[in-house]
């Protein structure tokens, strides 16, 4: 199999600290760099939409809510894990672009809602289809084997940092 740059910096550590069992460093440094490829990608691919990966968030979060896609901010930041002033921000951003809009709650009447407009659900109905299309292209070098192996593994992984 091809070398990549981490094997590189493996190659060197093995040199210099043939002591060190360096392995965690290839796994932790692919996904690294990885994330940094994927981020770049999925930044260009909504971008096209005129969003920023944060913005695209939101409206994919209260699509994916279902009808009438509206949720509490609180809702929203604890599904995206960002502060509530990140999802503020966010969202005083989407509501100048009338993406979304800020409804009152039926069951708190001290209580806001934040709710896709028909241009933001418009929006993001176009935004996921090339998100999706985009991820088939990113993963294109797996097998469809090896992306459920890559994805019970990555799962394992998560869940140990997120079990309560």
């Amino acid at each position: 199999m091809k070398q990549d740059a981490v094997d590189e910096i493996l190659g060197q550590w093995q040199r210099e600290r043939p002591d060190l069992d360096a392995s965690s460093m290839g796994l932790l440094g692919r996904m690294a760099r990885l994330a940094k490829h994927l981020d770049r990608s999925i930044h260009a691919t909504v971008s096209e939409f005129g969003l920023n990966p944060g913005e695209f968030d939101v409206l994919a979060t209260l699509r994916r809510s279902g009808f009438p896609y509206q949720l509490s901010p609180t809702d929203l930041f604890n599904a995206l894990m960002v502060s509530s002033g990140t999802m503020t921000h966010r969202i005083d951003q989407l509501e100048r672009a009338k993406w979304v809009k800020r409804v009152p709650d039926p069951n708190d009447r001290r209580g806001i809602l934040i709710a896709l407009t028909d241009d933001g659900l418009a929006l993001i109905e176009q935004a996921i289809e090339a998100h999706v299309a985009n991820g088939h292209e990113l993963l294109g070098a797996l097998k469809e084997s090896e992306r459920e192996t890559l994805m019970r593994l990555l799962r394992k992984l998560l869940l140990s940092f997120e079990q309560n």
